[in-house]
């Protein structure tokens, strides 16, 4: 369900795109586990979900950006924990934003790309 890094990640579970999330659909969302993001709270201070009544946290959309920035940047980039922490306290890397184009303007495009590949497996 990620995108790679690209953009929001889009969550289908029928919630408002500003809902709070749970540590558990962060985690599936991102495909890490609990206990990733829980020691990324405590190595990064700017990630800092809410905590309701028995510890239990929500994740607001910009902390879902900023821990999938953090993934960007440690799991893809090859960033320390220290390194993504000064990338991120000194402003050099910004938290992941909302794509610029919608998926009903780039799915055109796609088709095309696959039609032209379906094409050259023909010929091929």
């Amino acid at each position: 369900m990620s995108e790679g890094g690209l953009g929001q990640l889009r969550f289908d579970d029928g919630k408002d795109a500003q809902a709070l999330r749970t540590i558990g659909e962060v985690a599936k969302a991102l495909d890490l586990r609990q206990h990733v993001l829980r020691y990324w709270e405590q190595q990064f201070p700017m990630l800092q979900p809410l905590k309701r009544s028995g510890g239990r946290r929500y994740y607001r959309p910009e902390d879902v950006a900023l821990v999938q920035t953090i993934d960007r940047l440690v799991n893809r980039e090859g960033y320390t924990l220290k390194g993504a922490r000064q990338a991120l306290a000194g402003g050099a890397v910004q938290p992941a934003q909302a794509p610029s184009i919608e998926v009903t303007d780039i799915l055109p495009h796609l088709r095309a790309i696959r039609a032209r590949l379906a094409q050259a497996l023909e010929a091929a």
